[in-house]
């Protein structure tokens, strides 16, 4: 990433980090910075998060091993991550109509990882997520192996997880992710 770049990136993170204290009360942005560009990796798969219309904002720290957790905190789910099916296996199961990707491998090539149901319930407590949009969320081992795979969304006033086919693709579906640096 050119040096240009890098600091276009880091000011649109550290104005969203400003404007969004209540995510990460207790953070400051100057150790968020330090920690940045010292992982330049990161800077890579939060590029890509926000390139893709994720948002990517700090939504906690570890307290054991100091490491900050990115997510996307776009009000939906981001525009450039949507109508994909869940997985790899799911995609090759489609005779037609396949999507370009599935979830876990568009947020591997991230990078990132997809939330878990409880990363995906805690980031719902910072504001109102996916309104009109749902995101695959980590399935459990024990229901992808039925076929299944989960996703969650805000109706309501209520955040709910849900269960449907792996294979299948909404244009109105796609992934959050998460990023631990």
């Amino acid at each position: 990433m050119k040096a240009q770049e890098r600091e276009k990136l880091l000011e649109a993170l550290q104005a969203r980090f400003e404007k969004h204290m209540h995510r990460h009360q207790a953070i400051a942005w100057a150790g968020v910075r330090s920690r940045l560009e010292a992982h330049p990796g990161a800077l890579k798969s939060l590029r890509e998060m926000e390139a893709t219309g994720g948002e990517p904002d700090v939504i906690g720290r570890d307290e054991k091993t100091g490491l900050l957790t990115f997510c996307d905190c776009s009000a939906e789910t981001p525009a450039g991550r949507r109508s994909l099916c869940y997985d790899r296996e799911a995609l090759d199961a489609r005779k037609e109509h396949k999507p370009e990707s599935s979830a876990v491998e568009m947020a591997a090539a991230m990078g990132i990882e997809l939330l878990t149901e409880a990363q995906y319930r805690a980031l719902q407590t910072l504001g109102e997520f996916d309104l009109k949009t749902s995101s695959w969320i980590r399935t459990p081992p024990e229901i992808r192996a039925l076929g299944g795979a989960l996703f969650g969304d805000r109706r309501y006033g209520r955040v709910f997880v849900y269960h449907n086919g792996a294979q299948s693709y909404y244009a109105a579906r796609g992934l959050r992710g998460a990023l631990r640096v």
